[in-house]
């Protein structure tokens, strides 16, 4: 079909969605509570609805009374049970996909309940969003001239009663359309490979002689495939494998790390980079303009949201609050209610809202990845904005990072302690160092405080680690590839201790 006639059903499609988009940035408050009643009205005879009698529940006071506040822990027996066949327990209908997570903090595996609901009507519908906000941002794209390149997880069959786990987007791939599989590479069955290091050739071997046009991945493990396809084809960079290549659509894990590393590997200025926000749990948030950093939140994918200020998260004074409490420039946690069965449920990350109106974000980091130790408040997207100038101002770059307190011992002061895998080392590392504590200052006024004259903080201890080292690490945990993510911040040492013991 001929790229203006696509694109021209793109722009007709969109011009149909964006009617409901516009309703949602017009009537936002009412959108979302609506979509609450609508969900209670839908689970109301289900275990949970008859447990917390949501049919009695008519307003948001009701709602935040009556359903307490869970975590994955609260909700594991209820969704073990719905992976051994039971139904009609946090869901109306039989759940059939589960979205094995292990996150970052937890080694345990974590099993997130996809209803068709959710993966028809949130994670395929923001597909779609994504892809006509992009065409009507560029109207001159060439996307369907050739394929997009997706870097996907693996898929089991859960063996006991037929219910399928595997990564959020294996699931994803498994149930698309057949015709879907044309205007993609690799093919599902490489896509669906368990094995990531064999998988890596096969992408490779696939993917080096399509007409690719765009990627989608997360940003860390896209890197590895990228060099890959680098390494073997001989060339200096993307555009002489694939020269129409115009996006990159990433999530997952914060793109800032990593920026300097694309724009050597695809050194052209219109390139685009667009940004999504999506989880095992759901899809929440798109870049809906070129350029941009911030991202749309979507409030029509059947997801009610709530906030937990993080001035207040895990003490006595916490508190829930709905998206219309939400405040410009603060910092929350966020707390879900979906069409699969998760109830008031905290996913663990932190946003930041850049705009109320309408309501756009960036992600913050996780609620469980932060260094406060000292008081300092360390927050990942503070470590990611002071890294991204110490590594400018030294033409440096970053494959991986984490970072640890070193607690006060006697007399002896805290720090903090770092251990970063440069893929271009600073020539003067000390100086590197300095920059980064100076950088860390200047975006953290606590984490200043607590430095000054050695206050409370002395200087940071910055470890260079060995090539490789974090691949290796997630290679004996059984983590390469998919949605695998490396700890960045942790108030405890127990990830920093197990990579410098594999350090030396």
């Amino acid at each position: 079909m001929p790229i203006p006639i696509v694109n021209s059903i793109a722009s007709w499609f969109l011009k149909k969605r964006f009617h409901q988009i516009e309703l949602f940035l017009k009537y936002p408050i009412e959108v979302q509570e609506e979509l609450m009643h609508v969900l209670l009205e839908k689970a109301k005879h289900t275990e949970i609805g008859k447990e917390y009698d949501f049919a009695s529940i008519k307003t948001y006071k009701d709602f935040a009374e009556r359903i307490p506040i869970t975590t994955y822990e609260d909700n594991e027996a209820r969704i073990e049970r719905a992976r051994q066949g039971e139904t009609n327990i946090f869901w109306p209908k039989p759940i059939k996909w589960f979205a094995k997570s292990s996150g970052t903090t937890n080694a345990k595996s974590k099993f997130i309940p996809v209803s068709e609901e959710s993966l028809e009507h949130c994670h395929y519908a923001a597909s779609k969003d994504l892809l006509c906000m992009y065409l009507n941002n560029n109207p001159d794209s060439q996307l369907f001239v050739g394929k997009g390149l997706r870097l996907g997880g693996s898929k089991e069959l859960y063996k006991d009663n037929g219910t399928v786990y595997g990564d959020l987007s294996a699931i994803l791939i498994d149930n698309m359309p057949f015709w879907a599989e044309f205007s993609s590479t690799p093919s599902n069955e490489v896509s669906l490979m368990g094995d990531w290091e064999t998988k890596m050739d096969a992408i490779v071997n696939q993917t080096i002689k399509e007409k690719v046009t765009s990627l989608a991945g997360v940003p860390s493990w896209m890197l590895v495939l990228l060099n890959n396809v680098i390494e073997k084809s001989g060339k200096d960079n993307l555009f002489e494998i694939w020269p129409n290549l115009e996006v990159y659509f990433h999530g997952g894990v914060s793109f800032e790390p990593y920026v300097e590393q694309y724009k050597k590997l695809l050194p052209r200025d219109t390139f685009r980079y667009y940004e999504i926000y999506n989880a095992s749990e759901g899809f929440f948030a798109i870049q809906d303009r070129n350029n941009s950093n911030e991202l749309l939140l979507m409030l029509d994918y059947g997801i009610f949201y709530e906030f937990i200020p993080m001035d207040t998260y895990g003490t006595s004074e916490e508190k829930v609050i709905p998206l219309s409490e939400v405040e410009k420039g603060k910092n929350y946690a966020i707390v879900i209610t979906t069409n699969a069965g998760l109830w008031r449920y905290k996913i663990g990350d932190t946003i930041r809202f850049t705009s109320i109106n309408p309501y756009r974000i960036k992600v913050t980091g996780r609620t469980k990845h932060f260094i406060n130790a000292f008081g300092e408040e360390l927050i990942i997207e503070n470590a990611e904005a002071a890294l991204r100038k110490a590594t400018q101002l030294t033409q440096t770059e970053i494959v991986d990072y984490t970072a640890a307190p070193i607690f006060m011992d006697g007399n002896k002061k805290g720090a903090h302690e770092w251990i970063i895998e440069f893929k271009t080392p600073p020539d003067d590392f000390d100086f590197f160092c300095q920059l980064l504590d100076k950088a860390l200052q200047e975006v953290n006024s606590d984490y200043e405080a607590k430095r000054n004259n050695n206050t409370t903080l002395r200087a940071p201890t910055i470890h260079a680690a060995r090539e490789q080292l974090f691949y290796d690490w997630l290679k004996n945990k059984n983590k390469l590839g998919g949605q695998h993510k490396v700890p960045r911040l942790s108030n405890t040492r127990t990830y920093l201790e197990e990579l410098l013991l594999l350090n030396k």
